[in-house]
């Protein structure tokens, strides 16, 4: 029976304030979780009405917004515009540089839109390539059953690999990411992850324990899994009936991490480099000084 890893850290995710109006839950990346090679930080994320994420840079990451219930409208310095609906991912590769505004759209009858936003870190030989985006809306998602189509699992395969379901996503740097939902209570799946890779569990709903008989875990935790030779993946087990989590996983990065706000490099002297390219519009830059979103200003 393959080997199973299991929870070596457990943070949770406290709620606070983000952004103008925003309330998110934040783990990695708070002081528990300074860093996870090759993830930045993990938010999830809830937006009043009038609030949101307005115009703002990036360089050096991949931003990963997954919604959970509503939708975001985002827009950006390079004219690329649209709509990230409930289910759908967006998956930005900020390189060089890019300057976006991420609004989320609040109706009558429509719920506040809730999400999960994950930061990656670039390996250093793609920071300053252009910026890219992959967008798959729901139906696009491909969807893997473990136990079957009619058993009680699902996993949405944002990127990466799950029961002979692959992800049209591409990231730059490996990077798996399953939403996995197990309607009853002692539902149970093994997910293969690659050797040496870093990963961690998210949960929203419900409970999980990880390992053969490991605790039980509730919902708004992390839980940073081992890494040890011969652990091939991750038993999961839910704890009670409708539980959701998202199992991300990335090949970890031997690159020093140098994080200034939205910018993220490997010196200081490549931060300072980019405080001047912004101020001063350059290496993809150029608009910093001239453009303003339509949708957040």
């Amino acid at each position: 029976m393959a080997a199973s890893r299991t929870v070596v850290k457990k943070v949770p995710a406290i709620e606070t304030e983000e952004g103008v109006g925003a309330r998110v839950r934040r783990s990695i990346g708070s002081m528990n979780l300074r860093n996870l090679t090759p993830f930045l930080m993990l938010d999830h994320f809830q937006i009043s009405k009038g609030a949101g994420f307005p115009d703002h840079p990036h360089r050096g990451q991949a931003t990963v917004t997954y919604m959970l219930e509503g939708s975001s409208r985002h827009e950006d310095s390079a004219g690329h515009a649209g709509t990230i609906e409930t289910g759908g991912v967006q998956w930005m590769c900020a390189g060089k540089g890019i300057i976006h505004a991420e609004m989320p759209v609040h109706a009558q009858g429509v719920p506040e839109p809730r999400g999960l936003q994950l930061w990656v870190d670039l390996p250093k030989e793609f920071k300053m390539v252009d910026p890219s985006y992959q967008e798959l809306g729901p139906e696009s998602i491909p969807v893997a059953y473990p136990n079957g189509p009619d058993g009680s699992i699902n996993i949405k395969v944002i990127s990466g690999k799950s029961h002979g379901v692959e992800s049209p996503v591409r990231p730059l740097g490996g990077c798996w990411y399953f939403h996995v939902t197990m309607k009853n209570a002692g539902d149970s799946m093994f997910q293969d992850i690659p050797a040496g890779w870093t990963s961690f569990i998210y949960i929203w709903e419900g409970a999980v324990s990880v390992g053969e008989d490991g605790p039980v875990n509730d919902s708004f935790h992390t839980l940073v899994l081992s890494n040890d030779d011969g652990q091939s993946g991750a038993r999961l087990t839910a704890a009670k009936d409708d539980t959701q989590f998202v199992l991300v996983a990335g090949e970890p990065l031997d690159q020093t991490v140098f994080q200034y706000g939205p910018f993220v490099m490997t010196t200081r002297e490549e931060i300072q480099k980019t405080l001047i390219d912004y101020q001063t519009g350059r290496n993809g830059f150029e608009k910093a000084q001239t453009w303003k979103s339509k949708i957040g200003n």
